[in-house]
């Protein structure tokens, strides 16, 4: 019998564990400790639990913890790990090293369902949720685990697709009793799933990514399907009614395609979309990706683009391009790894 994952359990949930193995209540917030602020990668670590109650433990259920499967550095200090899920696919995350921030960006699904024309990740098709256990994997189990500073839910996979396991990942690290990380260290970024972004919005603090990419209804369409159902037009409307001008961010990632999307008009229908929103945009640069004839904007191109942004009182910066040698867009690594077992 496989064994159960005690990471991303809460003490609650920890309490009925012990409570059905007939262990004393207070053995619960032991094993949360051991799990969360000691980060024991086995249940033998667990010195204060007696080792009759250990063993009863280790029949049933273990930490959870997995290292990467694989790993590829950058010469600019970006890694990219790939994992294992339990029904044996590849998921990806990227480390990211800047200056006083070390980032981790982590996946909530194995593939997508959203289908994004430009995205490797969405051509590889759906093929699971990830637990909360899986998610929290990745960020206890890379070598950088302890230094970092930042989480993005920006991996592979849509989060509003797969939101209780990520609201419960997120609980994890924010609670007293888990890594207590303030919840400004953590972003989630997502297509604009109206019902659950309002959710996860209105019971977390934790910053949003909206990914836009164009303020057209039509060319929004054609390189993203779930502008059908969710324009992006009813997503902002949805967020104008919140906060975001004081601790908690609002961003918008637009990714720039030379001809497509980056020209002046573009930029001043963007500003009107946003209009107040006070959101800030991303600029990114587009990695090539098998089978997409889309090329990125040039560096003249985004930099105009910029600052036509900000001339209109938009904050607007360009993203800096990492990890270019190591098969740099989402889901290339857990890709290619797909086509070589084929």
């Amino acid at each position: 019998m496989e064994k159960k994952p005690l990471l991303g359990l809460t003490p609650d949930e920890l309490g009925v564990i012990v409570a059905e193995m007939g262990m004393p209540r207070f053995t619960a917030k032991q094993i949360a400790q051991w799990i969360y602020e000691k980060r024991a990668t086995t249940i033998e670590e667990m010195t204060n639990l007696s080792k009759v109650n250990r063993e009863k433990l280790a029949r049933t259920y273990c930490i959870g913890r997995q290292g990467p499967a694989e790993e590829m550095r950058s010469k600019d200090g970006t890694a990219k790990y790939l994992f294992e899920t339990a029904n044996g696919k590849m998921i990806e995350s990227v480390y990211i090293p800047e200056a006083d921030r070390a980032t981790l960006c982590v996946s909530s699904q194995v593939g997508c369902k959203m289908n994004c024309h430009f995205c490797m990740t969405g051509k590889q098709g759906y093929h699971g949720n990830l637990s909360a256990s899986e998610i929290l994997n990745q960020i206890f189990s890379i070598p950088e685990s302890e230094k970092l500073t930042n989480i993005v839910f920006m991996g592979m996979g849509e989060p509003m697709d797969n939101l209780s396991e990520v609201m419960k990942a997120i609980t994890v690290l924010t609670a007293k009793w888990g890594l207590a990380w303030s919840p400004k260290r953590i972003t989630v970024s997502s297509i604009g799933k109206l019902r659950e972004l309002q959710q996860l919005v209105e019971q977390t603090d934790v910053h949003i990514a909206i990914s836009v990419h164009s303020p057209y209804h039509a060319e929004r369409l054609r390189l993203m399907p779930v502008e059908q159902a969710y324009p992006i037009t009813k997503v902002l409307s949805m967020l104008r009614n919140y906060d975001f001008a004081h601790q908690r961010r609002l961003s918008v990632e637009y990714i720039m395609w030379s001809g497509l999307n980056d020209d002046a008009a573009h930029a001043d229908a963007l500003a009107k979309l946003l209009e107040g929103t006070k959101a800030r945009v991303n600029l990114i640069r587009f990695h090539a990706i098998p089978g997409v004839n889309l090329n990125s904007s040039d560096e003249d191109s985004m930099v105009a683009f910029r600052d036509r942004l900000n001339d209109q009182g938009v904050v607007c910066t360009i993203r800096r391009s990492r990890g270019e040698d190591i098969f740099a867009a989402c889901g290339m690594l857990a890709g290619k790894k797909l086509k070589n077992e084929k």
